[in-house]
């Protein structure tokens, strides 16, 4: 946790410089509204996390998430019958198209960024070609509950959240989560040891679209159905997995510092917007902290490989 601690310190600094220009920000309604906006982007960093840590990518969770939510205002098309039918089959295809990722890379060796890639064209290609690039028919109330409900004065979102990232943690703290870190720091000297790599990064692909999963269910309730809802969202959650320190090249980080590099990614646009910055800017800036961190971690990893010899 103690590698974690400065995207904590920055995530509390940006809260606070959003309290000084807008003061209603920490009353609860205020900051569990920005909870609920981070949630999907959450969500995805902790998917996201599992991939990274044991060596791979995965590029195919925002035409992913675009997909299901395109499919499920076709499937559905306003009938509230069909709401919970569609919910299962949205779950089923993340953790399908996660599968398929996961066999690609670690069956046929073909590396992940290829493989996701490859996804995302395809996820991508045949949401226009079955849209025309115009979406039709609409997701139910009790769809977009999930995104605009909630149990009282607190959203459904991020009751979700906490059950997402309760479950991520507690996977990073049982024997799968050392292992897939074993995986990532070297998957040979891993499987040398009797753990079955493919197995293990599969699995961790499965999970990243799962995530991706939960998220188009929260996007889609909040947002409503667009061809574009997804646009931009791999790149993301990436970027705030990196914000927390997570090595690019796997073996090292947290799934706690993971979320908490979304939430600061959040907070970070929310800022730049109550100053009036363009949104234009958004890609600049993670394209900033992606650099950034990958030369960090080039860094200062060999010093700890060094200092551990």
């Amino acid at each position: 946790m103690r590698r974690a601690l400065p995207i904590f310190i920055v995530l509390a600094g940006l809260l606070v410089a959003i309290a000084v220009v807008n003061p209603y920000f920490l009353e609860p309604p205020a900051f569990l509204a920005f909870v609920k906006r981070a949630a999907p982007l959450v969500i995805l960093a902790a998917g996201q996390y599992f991939v990274i840590v044991s060596g791979e990518y995965d590029l195919s969770v925002g035409s992913l998430i675009t997909a299901e939510v395109v499919i499920a205002a076709r499937l559905i098309d306003g009938s509230a019958s069909a709401t919970w039918p569609v919910l299962a089959l949205l779950i089923a295809l993340g953790l399908l198209a996660g599968l398929v990722n996961g066999v690609v890379t670690t069956a046929l060796r073909v590396p992940s960024f290829i493989t996701t890639l490859g996804m995302l064209l395809i996820l991508s290609g045949a949401v226009f070609l079955w849209t025309g690039g115009a979406p039709r028919g609409a997701l139910s109330a009790q769809f977009r509950e999930f995104g605009r409900g909630g149990l009282g004065p607190v959203p459904w979102s991020v009751l979700i959240l906490v059950v997402a990232g309760a479950a991520a943690m507690r996977a990073m703290r049982a024997d799968f989560g050392r292992t897939l870190v074993a995986v990532g720091d070297n998957d040979r000297a891993a499987a040398l040891s009797g753990v079955r790599v493919a197995r293990v990064r599969t699995v961790a692909f499965m999970i990243s679209g799962l995530s991706a999963a939960v998220a188009a269910i929260l996007l889609g309730g909040f947002a409503g159905v667009s061809a574009q809802v997804g646009v931009g969202l791999e790149f993301q959650a990436i970027t705030a997995v990196v914000l927390g320190g997570v090595a690019l090249g796997g073996g090292r980080g947290s799934v706690v510092a993971a979320m908490a590099g979304a939430f600061t990614l959040e907070a970070l646009f929310t800022l730049l917007n109550l100053y009036g910055i363009s949104g234009a800017l958004e890609p600049a800036v993670q394209g900033v902290i992606i650099i950034a961190a990958v030369a960090l971690g080039a860094v200062s990893f060999p010093r700890r490989r060094a200092a551990t010899t």
